[in-house]
Parts: C-alpha cells; structure tokens; sequence
C-alpha cells in the first residue's frame, strides 16, 4: 500500500545525549503515524548511531556540541543547514532526544491537516493563568510577548508542521535568536520562548495536550501517549553546569557561546 504522506523527523544527539537514540527510534518506528514513509535526520557528533546501516531513511549529519544553551539556542540554524533535503516532505517534526512513543499515534490525530504547525501544551503550564505563564516579556528581546498578553504557553520539546510553514517558521525564528544574541540577549527560556512569541504571533496551528508530551514520573489528568524520559536517570547531569547556569553572568555565558557558535 502506498504511504500516505512523507514525514521528515529532526532529532539533535550531541554528546551524551546518543543514548536516547535507541530508544526513541525502536518506538517511532514501532508506533507513529504507521501510513505515512518516515525518515530521520539526527544531528549528532558520534561517529556510529543505532541503525544507520541498517535503514536508508536514518539520515546522520555531524554537528558539533554546543554545549548549554547553544545546543537549545541554536537549533532552528541546524535545521536551516538541511532545509535542501527537507522541501520534498509534507510534513517536518522536531523532538527532544529524551522522547518516546508509548502507544500508536494515528496521522488524523496529530498531523495539523487544517492548519499549518503543530505545538503541544506545555505539561508544566496547562492550566496556569496567562498572566503567570513564563513568556520572555522584556522589549528589548525579539522574543517578547507583553504583558497581558499571550494565549498557550507550548513546549519547546515537540513542533512541527507542513514543510513550508515550518521552515518559515524556522528561518525567523533563527533571525530573531541571532539578532537577539547579537544585542548581548537570550530569552528567558531560549528557544522556547521564540516558539511562543511566534505562536502568539502567527496564530495558525493546530495544539496538542500534554497527553503527547507526558513526563516521566508525573500524575497529569491525561492519557500518556509520547513519554518524556527523565534525562538525569539516563546521564549525568553536570553539576558545573548547573552552577553556571544559576549564578554566571550573562557576560561570561555569551562569551562562551560565541565560542562555540556554527559556522
């Protein structure tokens, strides 16, 4: 039977983040969104990655780790090296690497097939009144939502979309973070904070629950259909890094990023 539609996954696994790999794969495959011809581009700096001999739509494409934020920050001008190979898809998704599919997910039940990007709620936020909710609100940030302002708060972790939408999305969004970066600025919650300002923005997508971005551990009134795999159970988390994050000033942070920044 021919597939319904051609859907292009973009997965980043720089450094330790690898070992997610396996798992994500085997359930996707085994899982999501069965009528539609599935193919993988994983960002990655390992040198061997689960299954690539072995299927011809696992698509490796070395990038650099650029440690925190950059791998965050960065990661709509990753997507943007590849947007060559992408325009040939109907539909292109991102997806954290701590991801699984825990049961099937049907195209009509996902796929924004009447508008044209698809975000998810964030798990942590559902329920919490707009005022409270953690948008970037300083001007000076392309991020910005006002105060008072603003709709859903989604999640960085899951979007995606028709193709054209998405790169469109993508392209601006990577304007922005660098012109951001350039004025010595990095949203409050990195690329999160660009993904809501464009949705609040833009307006025209299709939104999920929590039910598709359920993290592990947690008690949501939801049915768990993708899981959110708690990273610290999986690799050490860098307790430098933590340090840095808490108490380093933005000048030193930058300084770094600009270090470590593509291309």
């Amino acid at each position: 039977m021919e597939k319904q539609f051609r859907i292009a996954i973009l997965y980043i696994c720089t450094g330790e983040y690898v070992v997610f790999w396996e798992a994500f794969y085997n359930s996707f495959e085994k899982y999501f969104l069965k009528k539609s011809s599935i193919e993988y581009f994983v960002f990655t700096d390992s040198p061997n990655i689960f299954g690539e001999e072995e299927n011809n739509k696992i698509h490796k494409i070395y990038q650099k780790n650029l440690g925190w934020p950059g791998n965050t920050l960065f990661r709509f001008q990753m997507f943007n090296m590849i947007r060559g190979e992408l325009g040939s898809f109907d539909f292109v998704f991102f997806l954290n690497a701590n991801i699984v599919c825990m049961e099937e997910i049907k195209e009509e039940e996902f796929l924004p097939l009447e508008t044209e990007l698809l975000l998810v709620q964030h798990p942590g936020y559902y329920k919490t009144h707009i005022r409270k909710l953690p948008y970037e609100r300083r001007r000076e940030s392309s991020a910005c939502i006002p105060r008072g302002k603003g709709k859903d708060y989604v999640y960085g972790a899951i979007n995606g979309g028709r193709t054209e939408a998405f790169l469109r999305m993508t392209t601006e969004l990577d304007k922005d973070i660098q012109k951001d970066f350039k004025k010595g600025i990095i949203a409050k919650w990195h690329d999160e904070s660009h993904l809501n300002c464009y949705a609040w923005r833009y307006g025209n997508y299709r939104l999920l629950t929590p039910e598709y971005a359920y993290p592990e551990g947690w008690e949501l009134p939801y049915k768990e259909k993708i899981r959110i795999l708690d990273k610290k159970l999986k690799i050490k988390l860098d307790p430098e890094k933590i340090k840095e994050l808490e108490n380093r000033s933005m000048r030193k942070r930058l300084k770094r990023l600009f270090a470590k920044m593509p291309g």
